[in-house]
């Protein structure tokens, strides 16, 4: 498991990017949601060890990652949401080079290794193609390889599908599941729920550098059970509606406010009817309290 306590980071004295984070991760997909600007890259790069914070701890197995980095980055696999490959390198190249970094210096080692992982990533036929050529996808499917270099203990991924269509996304979504070893810490940081409800077995909620819910996906949904409504109304009655109700979404449809909104007293008015909650109605009244 890894442990995060009372981790605070402010920039420029100004701005509190973490405002003294708990968090308790356990193995296997774990996954971090949040709206931009809310603390989940901060926390992924300190957790890296490439961000120090103001205080805090950040543990596994004991070691604290933070006064320990060493040991940490011999435990850990990064995917950042920025990575920069050499555009001139191909795929093979890249990983030979990574992996001299990474420590792995018998040459055949590092050559089956490098096999493996392109197998793995489904880039075996790319091999020898140029990364700069490579199409989002592709990029992504290369830094999940690098991340794998060393059998990591701990692997981060900071909004892996920001940017890929809907197929590359879930062909991600099946890498990411394949990839995952028994005991290995997973986090995956992003904005996206359904990243979250594909792949995580466990979840916390960030916003303003503050962890506001910490749980299991089904707990979340089953919490809103018989609370969410769905449905037209008049333009005259939205207000009210929206007064009275915590409003999840808010439509247009055939010219009329089409809402979706948690009520846990009662029905809003006969124009609703019970709604299947879902993870991402669970997120977003949460982060729009």
């Amino acid at each position: 498991m890894l442990s995060i306590s009372n981790l605070r980071k402010t920039y420029n004295r100004q701005v509190h990017a973490l405002r003294g984070v708990d968090l308790h991760v356990p193995s296997g997909m774990f996954g971090l949601l949040g709206p931009n600007g809310s603390g989940k890259t901060t926390l992924m790069k300190i957790v890296a060890t490439l961000l120090e914070p103001d205080s805090g701890k950040v543990m596994i197995d004991g070691t604290d990652l933070i006064t320990r980095k060493d040991h940490a980055r011999r435990l850990l696999g990064y995917l950042p949401q920025e990575f920069g490959f050499y555009p001139t390198l191909t795929a093979e190249q890249t990983l030979n080079y990574l992996a001299k970094l990474k420590g792995v210096w018998e040459p055949k080692e590092r050559r089956n290794l490098i096999g493996a992982l392109l197998e793995k990533v489904n880039l075996s036929a790319q091999r020898n193609q140029r990364v700069g050529g490579f199409s989002g996808g592709m990029r992504q499917r290369l830094g999940i390889a690098q991340a794998l270099i060393g059998q990591p203990q701990l692997i981060i991924v900071d909004e892996p599908t920001a940017g890929l269509d809907p197929e590359e996304r879930m062909r991600f979504h099946n890498l990411l599941s394949d990839t995952v070893r028994e005991g290995t810490v997973v986090i995956l940081s992003t904005h996206i729920v359904s990243d979250v409800s594909a792949l995580c077995t466990h979840m916390a909620i960030i916003r303003h550098g503050e962890i506001l819910a910490s749980c299991v996906p089904q707990q979340a949904i089953d919490a809103l059970k018989e609370t969410v409504w769905e449905g037209t109304v008049s333009r005259e009655a939205a207000p009210r509606i929206k007064a009275e109700c915590k409003v999840i979404s808010s439509q247009t449809f055939n010219g009329l406010p089409r809402l979706r909104v948690i009520s846990e007293r009662q029905r809003p008015s006969e124009e609703f009817a019970p709604a299947v909650p879902t993870l991402e109605d669970y997120y977003l009244s949460r982060v729009n309290q």
